[in-house]
């Protein structure tokens, strides 16, 4: 009886020790699992952090969307000049249309110049409608006749003073993904000295 008694007694911390491993191991599991999770959480919030970066950079440089620039060249060639009862002047330029900002081309509709002196229309030229590719610059030759009363005689031998003003609207297309439409200016003024038929300067705001 007392050696059965003892096999009994003996086998009672066999048993515990056997539960006790293996409740550990449960524990061990448990804590992996969460390890994992808290990994994976790390993932997620560092791939959430990098999108939003990219994007702030992308709305900020490829995507904001910059007005093109419409201008006058400056090298301007005259070609003749009469002064009998009116002054008629006559000249080739270039106009310019610059869209070196914009990731995306720009698509713009027919329009026109207006050369002004002392708020009189001297002469008009007309552009007709095209598309800028995405950080470029087109050129197109024109030539330009102005004929009006308004550039007189007492003008003579000083510069005459002509603004040249018109406006293109268009739009930017974004990587193909958006359109914005933007219009943009010309407002140029040409200091021509009628006696010596030069151009001294040309300015563009």
């Amino acid at each position: 009886m007392a050696e059965k008694a003892n096999q009994t007694y003996s086998s009672g911390p066999a048993n515990t020790g056997y539960t006790r491993s293996d409740g550990e191991s449960q524990l061990s599991s448990h804590e992996l699992k969460r390890k994992k999770r808290i990994k994976l959480a790390i993932y997620i919030a560092i791939f959430v952090v990098f999108q939003i970066i990219v994007i702030t950079i992308m709305s900020l440089t490829v995507l904001k969307v910059k007005t093109p620039k419409f201008r006058l060249g400056s090298n301007i060639g005259v070609q003749s000049f009469e002064s009998d009862n009116e002054t008629s002047v006559k000249f080739n330029t270039e106009i310019r249309i610059k869209n070196s900002a914009n990731w995306g081309s720009y698509k713009f509709e027919a329009s026109n110049v207006t050369f002004e002196h002392q708020g009189k229309t001297v002469g008009v030229i007309d552009i007709e409608k095209g598309k800028v590719g995405w950080l470029s610059t087109i050129k197109r030759s024109v030539e330009v006749s102005l004929n009006s009363s308004a550039i007189t005689g007492s003008n003579l031998g000083s510069d005459v003073r002509l603004n040249c003003v018109g406006r293109l609207n268009g739009k930017v297309a974004i990587m193909f993904i958006m359109k914005k439409k933007k219009a943009t200016n010309m407002n140029c003024t040409i200091a021509y000295d009628v006696k010596t038929t030069s151009v001294n300067s040309v300015d563009c705001k």
